[in-house]
């Protein structure tokens, strides 16, 4: 199977136009379908002096590299480095359309390049990230994992001030989060008895509820039911030592309380080769690990490393996910 990609550049101030433009030098086990501005990726193309063909659909391609686009045009062309409000609606409407098309399946998996919050948000859209958008487009659950050839680090709570996230360390939200981590590692990954290791939220896992009682209370009934249908769940472990090489070994997957629990070790240990996956949607969709990098649009130095990795590994989940079903 050769599966048909979404490719989204993302915000068109930042470097997202520049990495789809290297993306175009590239040969890759899947055929790319742009949904972005044919203006903004030429532009883009020009500042790198690297070609680029478009063609749309049905069209005759004029070289063998040429990739497919979906037009959805930008009202406002906006300087490099300089996000532009006025374009939020269309920024938002290429990662709808290409959502769009894997629902009614012209698509196997979907590739996103960065978005930049504040200017959709002072477009006069409500937007927390692309993450959520999909989720609530695919009426679906979705879980955040960041992955690398190291780790997988999936996430309970993502964005939210420390405060909340005792309060958000529900029953409910660990019992779902763990079922679609457990269910994507299967069907996606072709790990047919995925082992998740689990993070306590307190340090030293609570240390017997001296040092918090969530563990306790919450996560280890929570663990101790799942595995009773036949989950393989380890922990809940500190998380300060969670992560050493010996164990990771044994792990398929990590799922950390928060945010700043898991992702400065996924990181650390291979930035440059991470990417964000979604769990749970009805089809893959994966993302670069990192922000629009204005500072660096426009000139050539952005590292393409993670859009590549996030085009092999979706490649890989679709083929993965047309096999087993």
């Amino acid at each position: 199977m050769r599966p048909r990609l979404a490719l989204v550049p993302g915000e068109p101030a930042g470097i997202g136009p520049e990495l789809v433009v290297r993306a175009a030098q590239q040969d890759f086990d899947a055929d790319l379908v742009i949904h972005g501005d044919a203006a903004a990726l030429h532009r883009a193309a020009a500042a790198l002096s690297l070609p680029l063909h478009l063609h749309r659909a049905g069209e005759t391609p004029a070289s063998p590299r040429s990739l497919e686009l979906v037009e959805i045009p930008h009202p406002d062309q906006a300087a490099f480095g300089i996000p532009e409000p006025a374009n939020a609606a269309s920024v938002v409407a290429a990662l709808t359309r290409a959502a769009q098309a894997c629902l009614d399946g012209d698509c196997d998996g979907m590739v996103t390049g960065p978005v930049h919050k504040a200017a959709i948000n002072q477009g006069g859209i409500a937007f927390t990230g692309t993450t959520g958008l999909l989720a609530a487009h695919a009426r679906r659950e979705v879980v955040m994992m960041l992955a690398n050839g190291i780790v997988r680090v999936a996430l309970l709570t993502v964005h939210m001030p420390l405060r909340a996230v005792a309060d958000a360390i529900t029953p409910d939200a660990l019992d779902g989060a763990l079922r679609i981590v457990d269910a994507a590692l299967r069907r996606d990954f072709g790990i047919a008895e995925p082992v998740v290791a689990v993070l306590g939220l307190n340090p030293h896992a609570g240390e017997d509820g001296h040092l918090g009682r969530e563990e306790i209370e919450v996560i280890e009934p929570t663990l101790q039911r799942l595995r009773g249908e036949g989950l393989r769940l380890v922990g809940p472990l500190p998380a300060d030592t969670a992560f050493l090489p010996g164990k990771l070994r044994g792990f398929d997957a990590v799922l950390a309380m928060y945010h700043d629990q898991g992702l400065p070790v996924l990181k650390y240990s291979d930035f440059a080769n991470a990417v964000n996956i979604s769990l749970g949607l009805p089809y893959p969709r994966v993302a670069v690990d990192h922000g629009t990098a204005l500072d660096l649009a426009g000139k050539g130095l952005a590292d393409p490393s993670s859009l590549f990795a996030a085009i092999r590994t979706c490649a890989r989940l679709a083929r993965q996910r047309r096999s087993a079903a």
